[in-house]
């Protein structure tokens, strides 16, 4: 990369660089997703001091009770030079006070939401022009994606559309996908901003057929809108669809792995990190996959200017059990041999980690492959070994055994053991099978979109992972007698253009409690220097779920993300209970807890205003994982 380019690159970071603890200018903290704070005004000694000092209801919430479903509160705000943007369920973005809470703006983009079953945004991408006009609008702007398929960009100080942006300040992400299905392809997590360029993956619903949207990352110019680049996940040896060709008219092509999580970018070094989902369909490749899925389920490096491969890594190898990658790669500098390495955190549904040098995608840590399971489903040709991370060690167990099942009464325990017993199972990549199988971790993880926090100081990762396993079972269409249609996590997916229909459903036992023993959340500590866990704990408890829930640490299923200070504190809600927490970081101990007005599936953020330090999270619930949805975003200071 040219100096030009570089500075072009660094300019809007150098722009807000100046006080980086009164700014938190993406999703994540900064372009490589770390979650950490420089500040430490709120410390393990006076943490016990925080107070609510605003709560903020947005207002655009549902609780299923109407024909697009229940929401999931999924946003972190940025801040950006006292004001804070975040997106709703609906797509609205809201620009507040960072001090008093107060709206300033509110942008409505009029969403259809026609199939959407679960409406969420996970937040909103900044953008500062380097080469301002002057007294010009626009020269800061906010873009989001919609559950609509549009990419639209708006004046960061007055919430108005940014009218040379694509047409009319907005972008059809449907161009060049050829037919699409119904709320089939719509973008969940924000984009990705890196220099000059916005980049955009999307959501695309799972196992409906081989010819399923294109998943190919997008490039637009932040001023114009203009398709600069695409990167069209083909493997080696297939022709790519070019911007060139999508401008003309052309097709992206189908079935291509997607990219639906946060992605990140390291700008000095012009690179973009993407975490891909499954080839379509999810659960069965055979040859009607025509090798699609060898970008599938791996961290991907791009140049961000020009969208060319630099490397990849597969986290799983034929993807057949939905175990994409979820989380957002989180970059840190490595200490290796005593000498700095740009390194890359890449965290999955199976609760490994992977550590990599994020210049060459190569291991910074030994990874073994591992024989697994062949598959038994006719046509179906499963990989015959895996990747496996020696260090950290894998964070959830490798294998289940019958007497490891669980349950409130020695009665649905048992029901839980003749479940097993009726079921295939052979550890972690036990593959979807006729009879029915067993899939442990479920496809929800282990570790999903909320990734980790990384401490880049003392070198130290926090991860929140959850147990939540499921089955998975192959049925021959023409057998096929069951209900049709499903959400994105269970029932029934068509798989069109294959010879089996696949059924998902969670393990529980009849009285709806996981199969498994808790704790059904976990919270862990690792030494990224040396690989080694710290510290492992419940997270969550059942407060609200049972009579004296509260004494219940048995840890629950989760969704949402931490947050680490330099003053040696974690921060996190995500459990279905409603508390936020803080942990500190040298023992894992809980340092205190605030019960919030809904659940908080979100991660955390902080920054300075008036000279305090502010904590601020979103609570609103999650309709998929259970709890009661709302809509608050609250702040706490010292008091």
């Amino acid at each position: 990369m040219n100096l030009r380019a570089v500075l072009l690159f660094l300019l809007p970071v150098a722009a807000l660089a100046a006080d980086p603890s009164s700014q938190w200018p993406y999703v994540g903290g900064d372009a490589g997703g770390q979650r950490w704070s420089p500040l430490a005004d709120i410390r393990k000694d006076n943490v016990g001091r925080l107070k609510p000092a605003w709560t903020f209801h947005h207002g655009d919430f549902s609780q299923g009770n109407d024909q697009h479903g229940a929401t999931a509160f999924q946003a972190t705000p940025l801040l950006v030079d006292g004001t804070l943007y975040f997106c709703t369920p609906y797509n609205r973005v809201i620009a507040l006070d960072a001090a008093s809470g107060r709206q300033k703006w509110r942008f409505d983009p009029k969403v259809k939401l026609d199939g959407v079953y679960a409406p969420t945004c996970r937040g909103v991408a900044y953008w500062r022009d380097a080469q301002p006009r002057s007294g010009a609008a626009c020269a800061e702007r906010i873009y989001t994606g919609t559950v609509d398929a549009r990419l639209i960009a708006m004046d960061a100080r007055s919430g108005r559309r940014c009218e040379d942006f694509g047409v009319k300040g907005e972008v059809n992400l449907l161009q060049g996908l050829g037919k699409v299905g119904l709320a089939e392809y719509y973008m969940t997590s924000p984009p990705q901003v890196v220099g000059d360029r916005v980049v955009t993956g999307a959501f695309v619903k799972d196992g409906q057929r081989i010819t399923a949207p294109g998943g190919a990352l997008r490039a637009f110019d932040a001023r114009t809108g203009e398709l600069k680049w695409v990167w069209d996940p083909v493997p080696p040896g297939v022709p790519a669809v070019t911007a060139e060709q999508v401008k003309q008219g052309g097709t992206l092509t189908p079935g291509t792995p997607n990219v639906w999580a946060l992605m990140s970018a390291d700008p000095e070094n012009g690179l973009l990190f993407a975490p891909t989902g499954n080839a379509a369909p999810d659960h069965y490749g055979g040859a009607e996959r025509h090798g699609l899925d060898y970008f599938a389920s791996s961290i991907v490096a791009l140049e961000a200017d020009t969208g060319a491969l630099r490397w990849r890594f597969q986290t799983v190898h034929h993807d057949v059990w939905d175990y994409d990658v979820a989380a957002q790669p989180v970059l840190f500098t490595a200490r290796v041999g005593g000498k700095p390495v740009p390194a890359l955190v890449a965290a999955t549904k199976l609760g490994f980690v992977f550590v990599l040098n994020r210049l060459t995608g190569e291991p910074l840590f030994p990874v073994e492959e591992r024989k697994v399971p062949a598959s038994t489903l006719p046509g179906e040709k499963t990989s015959p070994t895996q990747p496996f991370p020696t260090r950290p060690a894998p964070l959830h167990p490798l294998k289940l055994t019958r007497d490891d099942l669980w349950g409130l009464t020695f009665w649905d325990r048992g029901k839980c053991q003749q479940a097993f017993d009726a079921l295939d199972y052979q550890g972690v990549f036990t593959p979807p099978s006729l009879r029915g199988s067993l899939q442990y971790p479920g496809l929800g993880g282990g570790i999903n979109w909320g990734s980790v926090s990384v401490d880049p100081l003392r070198n130290r990762l926090l991860v929140n992972l959850q147990a939540a396993p499921f089955t998975i079972q192959a049925v021959p269409r023409k057998d096929y007698r069951g209900a049709t249609g499903a959400t994105d996590l269970v029932g029934m997916h068509p798989q069109e253009g294959t010879p089996y229909v696949t059924v998902r459903a969670p393990f529980l036992s009849p009285l709806k409690t996981p199969c498994i023993a808790p704790p059904w959340g976990r919270l862990v500590a690792i030494d990224l220097d040396s690989g080694n866990k710290l510290w492992d704990r419940p997270l969550g408890n059942l407060h609200g779920m049972a009579p004296f829930g509260d004494r219940w640490e048995l840890g629950t299923p989760n969704s949402g993300s931490s947050l680490q200070t330099a003053g040696g504190i974690a921060f996190i809600a995500a459990a279905m209970d409603q508390y936020l927490r803080a942990f500190d970081m040298d023992s894992g101990n809980e340092l205190w807890r605030h019960e919030l007005p809904f659940a908080a599936h979100a991660a955390p953020m902080t920054y300075k205003a008036g000279g305090r330090q502010y904590l601020v999270i979103g609570a609103g619930g999650h309709g998929a994982l259970g709890t009661r949805t709302g809509d608050a975003i609250v702040a706490f200071t010292l008091q």
